[in-house]
């Protein structure tokens, strides 16, 4: 009676890692970016690259809040929130001034 030697199995290699390190990597830019057509808006964006690459936003709102310095409001900064809603989901900009601070 002859024995077959079945094939072992390799352990997850180099190409299991990489796929894991591609996927984390692109799970952090959908949380660091939002994409109009073929761009992606990015923190950091201004308000007219935002409005030349996405269009008008669905909603808009402006918050006026105190800059603050210890227990001393030393100024005041505009905050504005910018909605977008699409068939894959609502996305809040939020911009201080006119630099986009967050994504949300």
């Amino acid at each position: 009676m002859k024995l077959r030697r079945r094939p072992m199995m390799k352990p997850p290699g180099r190409s299991f890692v990489l796929l894991a390190v591609c996927l984390a990597s692109a799970a952090a830019v959908a949380d660091e970016g939002m994409r109009c057509g073929s761009r992606i808006i990015e923190i950091g964006a201004t308000q007219a690259e935002v409005l030349a690459h996405c269009g008008e936003p669905t909603t808009r709102s402006v918050d006026v809040q105190d800059v603050r310095s210890g227990n001393r409001v030393v100024g005041t900064t505009e905050v504005h929130r910018w909605t977008y809603e699409s068939y894959s989901g609502t996305r809040v900009l939020v911009f201080d001034q006119d630099k986009l601070r967050s994504i949300e």
